[in-house]
C-alpha cells in the first residue's frame, strides 16, 4: 500500500501523551507538512502557532477547559506538551477550509514520524478573548484572524485507539 494512504488509515485521534517533548526538528516536518495543505486559490490564509512554552501551553488548557465547560483539573489537551494552534485571516472566503486542511496535513504528517495528535476544538472561542488577541498582537500578528483548531502533538503514551468500523453507504458514484 502507498505510505501515504497507508499513514492515512493508520492515524488515530490521542488521548494520552507522555510528557516529553518532540524534538524541534519533528515539530518542524509537522508543520511544513501544514503549511503545503492547499488553500482557496493558493492564498495561504492560515498561520500556525507553535506552542512548546509549558505556562502558556497550560493557560492555553486553563482556557480552553473553561470555555468546554470542564472541572479545572481535566486537561482537554491530554498531557501533549506541543500545541500547534492553526488559525486563518477571515478576509479569505476559504479561510476555515483552508485551515481545517492545514490541521488534516499536520495530523498526518505527526503520524508518519511516529508523533501522536489529536484536534482540539474551541480555538475560536479562545482568539475571540482579549488575553488571546493581546498574545496575536505581541506576536506581531495583525488582521481579522479566527482560531480553527489546536494540534496538540508528542508521544503517546501507551496504544494507539482501533479504529472503528467505516460507515458504509458513504460513497456514491455517478458513472
Amino acid at each position: 500500500m502507498n505510505e501515504v494512504i497507508k499513514a492515512l488509515k493508520e492515524r488515530r485521534s490521542v488521548r494520552k501523551f507522555k510528557a516529553d517533548m518532540p524534538k524541534k526538528e519533528d515539530l518542524n516536518q509537522i508543520i511544513e507538512a501544514g503549511l503545503w495543505a492547499a488553500s482557496g486559490r493558493g492564498q495561504q490564509s492560515p498561520i500556525i502557532i507553535a506552542v512548546t512554552n509549558k505556562e502558556l501551553r497550560d493557560r492555553l488548557s486553563a482556557a480552553n477547559c473553561k470555555i468546554g465547560g470542564w472541572d479545572s483539573s481535566f486537561d482537554p489537551f491530554y498531557g501533549a506538551p506541543a500545541i500547534l494552534i492553526v488559525l486563518a485571516d477571515k478576509s479569505f472566503n476559504t479561510y476555515l477550509y483552508d485551515g481545517s486542511l492545514v490541521m488534516g496535513n499536520m495530523m498526518a504528517a505527526a503520524h508518519s514520524i511516529g508523533l501522536g495528535s489529536i484536534w482540539i476544538h474551541r480555538a475560536k472561542e479562545e482568539f475571540e478573548a482579549p488575553e488571546w488577541k493581546k498574545l496575536l498582537s505581541d506576536l506581531g500578528i495583525n488582521g481579522d484572524f479566527e482560531g480553527i483548531a489546536h494540534c496538540a502533538v508528542g508521544y503517546t503514551d501507551g496504544e494507539l485507539p482501533k479504529p472503528s468500523e467505516r460507515k458504509k453507504g458513504r460513497v456514491f458514484w455517478v458513472e
